[in-house]
């Protein structure tokens, strides 16, 4: 039986009720795919997400890759699992359409990569589509018709290469050379050494495109110094036939507290064989073109954190509805009276109404940010979808891996001393969940972007159009919702109450340095009071759409528009005053922690 319980139903609620994509389908740029060609394909792809990827999600885990000689060998389930998403053809769906792929939106295709990424992350990492697309869009006409179309149609892997063992997250630090060979030809010899490589090495797949940044000769430090290069694995030809072995190898793979069959690998560039790299673009401008593959992964560890939860959840409900323990609080003190479902225990029934008002809430942000995305392939010239979609961003992937991690906890709760087994999945669900707050960026890392490049940079722009579309929800909606719309009113003015904290110390450490400090302490919970007033208006305007929706619907609607209200309703009352909290904290923030000795702690 598949560990794997998709909402699928929710997710076709995001899109057709909430979100109105029909609306804009089977047009330009979506001239390829209609609402019931959507539908259709959604029933496939939750089917095959179940059945067929899911089914390696135990067996790789339990016997995860190897690594011998400086080659990585993937368990046979794994390979198995890949086979069948090529065979299948859902890689066309990522692919653009002058590539053979097909003319959909973002939010669909995000809806089909929570359904493959929930039911196994580390097979959908080892998918090789995002780099050849990457470098469809940054790379020359030669290096799209050598490398993009080639890995394309022989279902090549692809990663994109950043970490060093001493540079860690300051990406600017690394120290890996580029040495011109050809500078004409964009072609440079590549040594040094990378870690922390998805998928950097694997057996399945018939070669391997890297994307590595790397600083060449005599360039200026920082990130400004970095250029991207096209590493393959195995050489490839003008013709995009296979060559000779290239100079890069495994050196080292990693054993994880996680997502075990992710084979997650040092790469050593150089070391025993010259190790040939293509300038990408044939253009010194590696920061921004790998950043074109950095969003679209931050993006996704946000899916992977919201699919995670959700069959977290689901797992636990069932678990919830069938296990029978203790009597109805109201009869503890009867010793006759009968065991009931642990559902109606009311902290059993708190933690599913915690689990699931989150999943639904991490999804609606999920879905609210493809449909920006949408906005933004309609309406190219317009760019304030572009600065709505990267405002967002830090969201997606900070808040829901965060989230979604610590909400795990409650689903094993859930199971009780079951739930700390491996009879369950939730264990391994947990190990798998909490590497999302780490990659891509930190949590911090997303904090600090959020404040400084989305917030501050933009002059507050986008926050400020957010906030107005938030306050006129406050302003006025159904009476079933006047509580609720009065404490998002409250969240609202709680959280630009802290961002005014966070702008004051920004401008008075031009005076005093040390204000940056407060300032950082203080970053994380701004991200996590933004993201709940984002997320609780989104479940708000859910809600509306049900209470207009529950009269004309039939029994298994109705169930779940009431329960699209109760997790507006939840989510409301147990995470709006939470900004109130933060707020003040920041309001009180002396400085004292940074002050303190090193010994101290």
């Amino acid at each position: 039986m598949s560990h794997y319980k998709t909402n699928l139903r929710d997710i076709k609620f995001n899109l057709f009720e909430a979100y109105r994509t029909q609306e804009y389908l089977a047009a330009a740029p979506f001239e390829d795919m209609d609402q019931d060609t959507a539908v259709h394909m959604l029933d496939e792809i939750d089917r095959f997400a179940v059945d067929e990827f899911a089914s390696s999600f135990v067996d790789a885990d339990r016997n995860p890759p190897e690594l011998k000689d400086g080659e990585v060998t993937l368990p046979q389930s794994l390979k198995d699992t890949l086979t069948a998403y090529y065979d299948a053809g859902w890689d066309d769906l990522f692919r653009p359409p002058e590539l053979g792929g097909v003319a959909a939106p973002m939010s669909l295709r995000w809806a089909v990569q929570e359904l493959l990424v929930g039911a196994n992350p580390a097979a959908f990492l080892a998918i090789g589509t995002l780099l050849p697309v990457v470098l469809n869009e940054v790379g020359t006409p030669e290096q799209v018709e050598r490398f993009v179309k080639p890995a394309l149609a022989n279902n090549w892997g692809g990663t994109m290469v950043l970490t060093e063992p001493d540079a860690g997250s300051d990406v600017g630090a690394g120290t890996t050379k580029a040495i011109p060979v050809d500078e004409e030809a964009g072609i440079y010899h590549i040594e040094g050494v990378k870690r922390f490589i998805t998928s950097g090495d694997h057996d399945w797949a018939e070669n391997i495109v890297h994307m590595v940044l790397a600083r060449p000769l005599g360039a200026g430090p920082g990130t400004k110094g970095l250029s991207m290069f096209v590493v393959p694995k195995i050489m490839v030809n003008e013709d995009g036939s296979l060559g000779e072995r290239n100079g890069v190898v495994a050196t080292n793979l990693e054993k994880k507290m996680g997502i075990k069959a992710s084979t997650t690998c040092e790469l050593s560039f150089g070391i025993d064989e010259p190790c040939v790299g293509y300038l990408v673009g044939n253009v010194h401008d590696g920061i921004r073109q790998m950043f074109h593959v950095i969003e679209r992964a931050r993006m996704l560890i946000g899916t992977k954190a919201t699919a995670t939860l959700s069959t977290a959840y689901l797992n636990s409900l069932e678990y919830a509805k069938e296990r029978v323990q203790s009597a109805d609080l109201t009869r503890m003190a009867d010793k006759t009276a009968p065991r009931v479902e642990i559902i109606r225990h009311p902290d059993v029934r708190r933690m599913l109404m915690l689990q699931k008002s989150h999943a639904e809430g991490l999804r609606a942000l999920l879905y609210y940010t493809g449909w920006v995305q949408d906005q933004k392939q309609r309406f190219p010239d317009d760019n304030t979808w572009d600065k709505l979609d990267d405002f967002l961003l830090p969201l997606v992937k900070g808040y829901s891996s965060e989230k979604a991690y610590e909400l795990l906890a409650t689903s094993l709760q859930v199971f009780g001393g079951s739930g700390f087994t491996m009879d369950y999945p939730i264990e391994q669900y947990i190990r798998d969940t909490k590497i999302d707050t780490l990659y891509e960026g930190t949590t911090a890392i997303q904090a600090l972007d959020l404040f400084f490049r989305k917030i501050a940079r933009d002059q507050g722009q986008t926050l400020t159009a957010l906030s107005g579309e938030v306050l006129e929800m406050v302003k006025g909606g159904p009476e079933e919702l006047a509580v609720e719309r009065e404490l998002l009113g409250k969240a609202l003015d709680d959280t630009q109450g802290h961002l005014g904290v966070m702008v004051g110390h920004l401008m008075g450490s031009q005076q005093d340095p040390k204000g940056l400090y407060k300032l950082g302490l203080h970053a994380n919970t701004l991200l996590e009071s933004i993201s709940e007033v984002t997320i609780g208006w989104l479940l708000l305007r859910h809600a509306e759409i049900a209470l207009a929706a529950l009269p004309e619907a039939d029994s298994q609607d109705s169930s779940f528009y009431e329960g699209k209200v109760a997790s507006a309703r939840f989510f409301a009352r147990h995470a709006f005053p939470k900004a109130k909290v933060r707020r003040t904290a920041a309001e009180q923030e002396d400085g004292a922690l940074m002050d303190m000795p090193d010994a101290a702690f």
